[in-house]
């Protein structure tokens, strides 16, 4: 189904005014880690544009959005570390929580770590040399309930990231699902870059032996041409969202294509046209191809004013149904032609109509326009058309004038869709084309439900809820960040976006040092005029900017309610956005 997404008009404020800049003070904390951030920087190999989206803008900082204010990373000695937050005047240094036992430094082609929160004690995942980790953690973030103990390990081929996980009951076993992301060489492609962009979907479900042992009940893949901007699966397991810039598709098993051969073969069977028939102002002339043994006394042809049956032999009905228009039954004739196809004229009763089709609701015929119908028709629509860009400018509705677009609006890609994907049938359910509505970023508003994301829609930022389970409201405009889809785009050097769960701010963070935050209106406790209009103005919203002291380059960024996470190579810094109240 082709749907749409619907914005709530109350959620929009046409009448923001801008942010102002705030020039307040933000408490910003610094941590030094003992070993640097295993950051795995792109090889000679991985060129293309796909692998610096998938794994050069990679966030190395996790946030763990079951409970408040906790973050993790990966060191370069494998050690998954913590940061619990509570007390920011009270910061304890980051904690080993967990150890991956394979050096990673002696893989050759190895990506960045990965990892995501399945659900408030399951943690999935990867050490980017092709291994997968479901890992049972207790409760998180406090050194107390948190014992990380490997649930199941394999090796499943190449390398690859964790995407997305969920953990689930289906049919009283307990089972995670996971989306892990490959950039793969694709040698067919000889005219594009030379990759495609797999989606493995795996399923890893209790053993029903109870020995409380995992294992893998299914593995199923998706190709594109575009690293996918959101890709996750629903809370339930049945089903996956994706937002990309070009389609992905599942690829078939050797079974199923087997399956899909014998109905393809059905299908073109049936699609060559039953009759083929032409019409002129005057008349319509159908023309039906007769089976070998089919001779004149065979076949049965019934006219009447607005209905047409034929019949051959004793078989059901060839064709039979309502006429378009009313015919002259009397003068219409049938012949055989020496082709062996049997030919039916009809008389118009109303001449000069057109025809759009014969039978009523009957697609199984082929109409044949000539060419001078052609011709004549063209010439009829000539008037909506026009060689010249803008031949008259002057007139009242002039076209789009591209040159009225800023840069910021002019998008690099269009035809970014969102579709959903059934788990059982692997077709895609719903479609939506994103258009013109740019990604920015996604978020975890509720851990127990998909990850929201956020779309430009003209120059606000528009966040999305996804609800498989209500498939009348399946996305839901939850909030809205005034001006901010245009506000970034004016920033050429951004790395990250994020939001505040409980949309009080936006952030994005360029490559180096600059972190830029919007706050939405809050209301004011002074009293402000707007001294152009002279009226009390009741709300403003700010821009605040924060510069690190740091020289190495951002390499993760995390939002909370209250705080901003940014993580560098050697320093995890922490700016204070809210106060706690």
């Amino acid at each position: 189904a082709h749907c749409s997404l619907q914005a709530k008009r109350l959620l929009l404020d046409p009448k923001f005014e801008g942010y102002k800049l705030s020039l307040e003070p933000l408490a910003c904390y610094q941590l030094g880690l003992d070993a640097a951030v295993a950051e795995v920087q792109l090889r000679d190999d991985q060129y293309t544009l796909d692998h610096m989206r998938a794994f050069g803008m990679y966030n190395y900082l996790h946030l763990d959005s079951w409970y408040q204010d906790n973050v993790y990373y990966v060191d370069q000695f494998g050690r998954v570390m913590n940061l619990s937050v509570t007390l920011d005047t009270a910061l304890q240094k980051p904690r080993e929580v967990f150890r991956l036992p394979t050096d990673l430094t002696a893989c050759d082609n190895r990506l960045c770590a990965s990892m995501h929160f399945s659900s408030s004690t399951w943690v999935t995942l990867s050490d980017g040399t092709g291994t997968l980790y479901l890992i049972k953690s207790g409760k998180r973030g406090s050194s107390a309930s948190e014992k990380w103990e490997i649930m199941f390990n394999e090796e499943l081929g190449s390398p690859f990231i964790v995407a997305h996980s969920v953990s689930f009951v289906n049919s009283d076993a307990h089972s995670l699902a996971v989306l892990l992301l490959r950039v793969e060489k694709d040698e067919l492609d000889t005219k594009g870059s030379g990759f495609h962009v797999t989606l493995e979907w795996v399923t890893v479900a209790e053993r029903k032996e109870g020995d409380h042992r995992y294992e893998i009940i299914k593995r199923r893949v998706l190709q594109g041409k575009s690293v996918p901007h959101y890709a996750a699966i629903e809370p339930s397991g049945d089903g996956l969202m994706i937002v990309s810039h070009k389609p992905f598709t599942f690829m078939q098993s050797e079974s199923d294509k087997s399956e899909e051969n014998a109905d393809a073969k059905v299908s073109n069977e049936r699609k060559d046209p039953l009759y083929y028939w032409q019409q002129t102002e005057d008349d319509v002339t159908i023309t039906v191809h007769l089976p070998q043994d089919i001779t004149k006394d065979d076949i049965k042809i019934r006219f009447s004013p607005d209905n047409i049956c034929v019949t051959l032999k004793d078989q059901p009905p060839l064709m039979e149904g309502k006429l378009y228009s009313s015919v002259d039954h009397e003068s219409c004739t049938w012949i055989i032609r020496e082709d062996k196809s049997l030919e039916i004229s009809l008389v118009k009763k109303n001449e000069g109509t057109r025809w759009p089709e014969l039978i009523v609701g009957d697609t199984r015929g082929e109409f044949i326009m000539d060419p001078s119908q052609c011709s004549e028709i063209a010439e009829s629509l000539m008037h909506l058309t026009s060689e010249v860009m803008n031949p008259n400018p002057e007139k009242e509705n002039p076209p789009c004038n591209a040159q009225e677009l800023e840069e910021c609006d002019a998008f690099l890609e269009d035809g970014a869709s969102l579709c959903r994907f059934d788990g059982n049938t692997l077709k895609v359910t719903h479609i939506i084309n994103l258009g013109s509505n740019q990604y920015l970023f996604s978020v975890v508003v509720n851990p127990k439900e998909m990850p929201c994301f956020c779309l430009r829609h003209d120059v606000d930022a528009l966040l999305w809820q996804p609800h498989s389970d209500q498939p009348e409201n399946m996305w839901e405009h939850i909030a809205t960040f005034n001006a901010l889809g245009y506000v970034q785009a004016s920033k050429q050097d951004k790395k990250f976006m994020a939001c505040a769960p409980d949309y009080s701010y936006a952030a994005l963070c360029e490559c180096l040092r600059r972190v830029f935050i919007y706050r939405q209106p809050t209301p004011l406790a002074t009293v402000l005029y707007n001294r152009k209009e002279g009226r009390q103005v009741g709300q403003v919203a700010k821009q605040l900017v924060a510069t690190l002291e740091a020289n190495d380059p951002i390499l993760g960024f995390q939002a909370t309610s209250e705080r901003l996470f940014v993580l560098t190579t050697k320093t995890l810094f922490l700016i204070k956005v809210n106060s706690g109240n």
